[in-house]
């Protein structure tokens, strides 16, 4: 891998320990988060943090509100572009794919908050703009839903229907471990 491939945390932001967001899976995203940085940091290599403005009233994730702020260990180094947006896709109002070509990226590494909204659109669309796309999914977590029928769907289910969706058209899905080592390999 070289510096063509780009690190892309998704909304790894504070707002979503707060209600109404629920139970989520995967407690060690954080941490498999933490490393990809780290390994990215140590080369050098592109890295682009998405933070999700929301501008909805009452959104725990509104530049006005505490839970904006990105969580411990994942806050932007001076040197690291911050992209804003304020829907599910980072391609959408902002600048994001206009960095990346002058960057000269390729491949992008995905992970972040949530799978099956906010990762799952971005992923999408950067597939659709000609980008490799990686989505790292033990560096990624999502909530349980309300299944519209009285039940809920627990977030291990929504995240595993994701990403098997995203693996079958969109993206090579790996662990941090597996791509970590893949790295190293290089």
């Amino acid at each position: 891998m070289t510096a063509s491939i780009a690190l892309i945390p998704i909304d790894v932001q504070r707002g979503f320990d707060y209600p109404p967001w629920g139970r989520r899976n995967n407690p060690h995203m954080e941490d498999n988060g933490r490393r990809l940085l780290a390994a990215w940091r140590e080369r050098g290599w592109p890295l682009l943090h998405v933070r999700h403005d929301s501008v909805q009233a009452g959104s725990t994730l509104r530049r006005d509100h505490p839970g904006n702020a990105f969580r411990d260990g994942f806050e932007p180094r001076a040197d690291e572009a911050v992209i804003g947006k304020s829907v599910n896709s980072a391609f959408i109002g902002t600048d994001l794919d206009l960095r990346l070509r002058r960057l000269g990226v390729d491949t992008v590494v995905v992970f972040g908050v949530s799978t099956d909204m906010c990762v799952s659109t971005t992923v999408r669309m950067a597939s659709n703009l000609g980008y490799r796309v990686i989505v790292v999914g033990d560096a990624c977590f999502c909530f349980d839903l309300d299944d519209g029928a009285g039940g809920t769907i627990a977030a291990e289910a929504i995240s595993a229907a994701h990403l098997a969706t995203l693996r079958a058209e969109f993206a090579q899905v790996m662990d941090t471990a597996e791509l970590l080592a893949h790295i190293d390999a290089s």
